[in-house]
């Protein structure tokens, strides 16, 4: 891989479009929140990154399976059942209701009623969709993507999946120490477990471009007194973590190599940290 895989992905550029698909991201979510069995740290509610866009994979549905598929090669939404014909719409020039509207009707004739808050996906303006903008951000991901699950396959101990968050659109994976946090209830999901987590962000709130980003639960507070490996720096509003920006990676002579210290550097000071 060389840089030219990294393309630019300054978030000014394509903000409007970013949250097109960051609201498209929530809907698939929350259909699949609803319809999957439930998993641990809830690793139900999220999106898997496939070939051409992101899954929620195979949802039952009694004798029916059904995929629900973000397609940001083709920019279009779908749905693939176990039978009978697959349904497509373009995601160009839309709102956030018509999808809406458009994927419950299809989900009613197929038999299947999902229950989720509807009123999160009332807003009927016209979605802006740079599809320019989408390849750009398609491309930079599925690099990340093979990045991450390549570094998580290096490590011996429990890991999630690397799949998406919808509520932050972030592409991001687990890795746990297998200690339990002292204090903690044992059965409480949000808080038992010692973990690290990876991850990548278009940009936010805190941190206006997109940004790689490493912290920890608990943080352990000598983690932020070690020494960051190149191209990155400690980040404290809004979040506590070690954060290489993307910019930083696209102008790196080797940036698979910079993503790859700089995931792995982190997780063995935390690992040693918490091991403490």
């Amino acid at each position: 891989m060389g840089t030219a895989l990294f393309p630019p992905l300054d978030l000014r550029d394509w903000h409007a479009t970013r949250d097109t698909l960051h609201g498209c991201a929530k809907l698939l979510g929350q259909v699949r929140a609803t319809m999957t069995p439930k998993q641990k740290h809830w690793w139900h509610i999220t999106l898997h990154v496939g070939a051409r866009g992101f899954t929620t994979t195979p949802i039952p549905a009694g004798e029916l399976t059904y995929e629900l598929f973000l397609n940001l090669v083709d920019h279009e939404l779908q749905v693939n059942p176990s039978r009978g014909e697959p349904w497509v719409t373009s995601l160009r020039g839309r709102s956030i209701a018509d999808l809406r509207d458009e994927l419950f009707s299809t989900l009613t004739r197929m038999g299947v009623e999902p229950s989720i808050d509807q009123a999160q996906f009332a807003d009927h303006s016209i979605r802006e969709y740079d599809g320019g903008a989408v390849d750009r951000y398609w491309q930079a991901l599925t690099q990340v993507d093979v990045l991450f699950k390549r570094f998580r396959g290096t490590l011996r101990d429990e890991t999630s999946p690397v799949q998406l968050f919808p509520h932050h659109f972030d592409l991001s994976f687990s890795w746990f120490s297998g200690r339990k946090v002292p204090g903690a209830g044992p059965d409480d999901e949000e808080s038992a477990d010692e973990q690290m987590a990876f991850g990548f962000s278009t940009g936010d709130e805190t941190i206006p471009n997109p940004y790689i980003y490493v912290t920890a639960y608990p943080l352990p507070h000598q983690l932020k007194d070690t020494a960051i490996p190149e191209g990155g720096y400690w980040h404290t509003e809004g979040f506590e973590g070690a954060v290489l920006e993307y910019d930083t990676l696209t102008k790196s002579a080797a940036p698979q190599d910079a993503l790859t210290n700089f995931l792995s550097g982190l997780q063995i000071a935390g690992a040693s940290l918490m091991n403490d």
